[in-house]
């Protein structure tokens, strides 16, 4: 597992934070907090739909490729056929009727935005079968590959569309003639899609066009197991998108709530950190408990798991508020009066985390419905304080509404794994490290000196401590992966 996090994870850091590099050259390019409200809009509905298309056949297909029964190349063939048939029917649905839904988005001078978007999710939706695979067959270093050629290809092509061709349209405007200034947003979306189409040219070798085929009794028995991980995921991706998707009808005007929005978007990249952690572990983690269910000792496995996850989360958490005054120049100054929302996102991606360890129990014994219903619970917790707290406090309310509704799900999946398959998770050991964690935090909270370099040196002692008690109690310098060798006693 280590192993396998380290390198999704190396590949999902530097992906993410490459693209990190795009926040600052859109809060500097972009005319205003409107603008980036708008992508920041425009990519919630994204993740929404890429959830509806590949309505948990991943999941699907990591269940029943490890199943001794199953041809694993059937089960694969099918799974590409069937999602790639249905994204092909969306992108060609959405483009016709790009007009009417940019409108209803408040986009209705631009359905380009619509159409462009639709594509790029549509074949988005199609790789994330061979993607899957690959992380079946544990082929981490191909899978970071291809992630990391789409940031590469996406960042270049932002550098030319927001910074090249306006520096060449005031030196030679005639090499770039066609360039309009001011579609600044829509250069964005251009971007992504050309990356994405390049990115998915690179994956067709590995796609295995030969594998294409239908098995309509596999199929059934697939969807069976899959639809309601679509619900499950449908929910899921409301909880962590419904707040971008919303905010900007929750204000006196649109543009208003655009601007909010973009303030909030902005500042929300400054908590990516943990979600890379977070995204990275996942990709590990799938697999890697299907595969270990087998064994006699899993559930311990899956304890031991979940406690150096809780730990790491509570170290980058502690990191990045000890530093958060040098993490915030990755957004313009325009919107730094957002950061208050940082410690609040944090957490609630420790409990989004927290709550992904939790949920295998479902998907192992086959009763994904649970899973479900636990995201349909903390959907309407968010949506409901979204609603109510938004008006009231703004971006603030989006953040407490996420951390309560996670923290609801997480709760509840608990509670319902320990009935159906229990897990003997260190409960105590756990709760100490959270509470030191918040300890340190108050210390870093509250301590404020004349001088920066003072606080700074308050701040690092407080990490310390945390780290220090790690090192001691549960995580020798010694145990790590590659590094280890290095610090083992003579």
């Amino acid at each position: 597992m280590a192993k396998e996090t380290a390198v999704y994870g190396l590949s999902s850091i530097l992906g993410k934070f490459l693209n990190w590099c795009l926040v600052p050259l859109y809060t500097y390019t972009l005319a205003t907090s409107a603008d980036y409200g708008i992508v920041t809009n425009m990519y919630a509905w994204t993740a929404f739909c890429l959830v509806i298309l590949t309505y948990g056949m991943e999941t699907g297909l990591f269940r029943f490729v490890n199943d001794a029964r199953e041809n694993p190349d059937n089960v694969y063939g099918t799974i590409l056929t069937t999602v790639s048939v249905t994204s092909l029917l969306f992108a060609a649905g959405v483009s016709l009727a790009s007009r009417q839904v940019a409108s209803w988005l408040g986009y209705g001078g631009h359905p380009e935005y619509v159409v462009m978007m639709a594509v790029t999710v549509s074949i988005d939706a199609v790789a994330a079968i061979p993607f899957a695979h690959l992380r079946y067959r544990k082929k981490s270093l191909a899978f970071a590959a291809l992630k990391l050629v789409f940031v590469v290809l996406n960042i270049a092509f932002n550098l030319f569309f927001l910074v090249l061709c306006p520096y060449l349209l005031k030196t030679h405007p005639d090499w770039v003639a066609w360039f309009d200034p001011t579609y600044g947003v829509g250069y964005v979306f251009l971007a992504n899609l050309l990356s994405t189409v390049l990115q998915t040219c690179c994956l067709l070798p590995l796609l295995g066009l030969r594998k294409f085929r239908y098995d309509g009794a596999l199929l059934r028995r697939v969807l069976r197991y899959s639809l309601p991980l679509l619900l499950l995921g449908i929910v899921g991706i409301i909880n962590q998108t419904v707040d971008k998707m919303l905010m900007p009808f929750l204000f006196g005007s649109l543009e208003e709530g655009q601007a909010q929005l973009g303030v909030y978007g902005a500042c929300f990249k400054v908590a990516m950190v943990m979600m890379m952690f977070t995204q990275a572990f996942r990709y590990a983690y799938e697999p890697y408990v299907f595969a270990k269910n087998k064994d006699a000792d899993s559930r311990q496995a899956y304890a031991d798991t979940m406690k150096f996850f809780v730990i790491t989360s509570w170290l980058i958490f502690l990191g990045m508020m000890a530093y958060l005054n040098v993490l915030k120049y990755i957004i313009r100054q325009d919107y730094w009066e957002g950061l208050s929302i940082v410690p609040v996102i944090l957490v609630s991606y420790i409990f989004q985390g927290i709550y992904f360890n939790l949920s295998m129990w479902y998907k192992l014994i086959d009763r994904t419905y649970f899973g479900a219903l636990m995201s349909l619970v903390g959907c309407v917790i968010d949506v409901t304080l979204l609603l109510v707290l938004v008006p009231r406090m703004g971006y603030m309310g989006a953040a407490v509404a996420a951390l309560c509704a996670y923290f609801s799900i997480m709760l509840l999946s608990y509670f319902l794994g320990q009935k159906y398959m229990p897990v003997p998770y260190p409960l105590m050991s756990m709760l100490r490290y959270t509470l030191l964690a918040g300890c340190m935090y108050s210390i870093i909270a509250v301590v404020r000196t004349p001088y920066v370099w003072l606080d700074y040196l308050v701040n690092t002692a407080a990490l310390m401590v945390y780290l220090i008690y790690m090192v001691k109690n549960d995580l020798p310098l010694s145990s790590l992966p590659v590094v280890g060798k290095y610090f083992k006693q003579s």
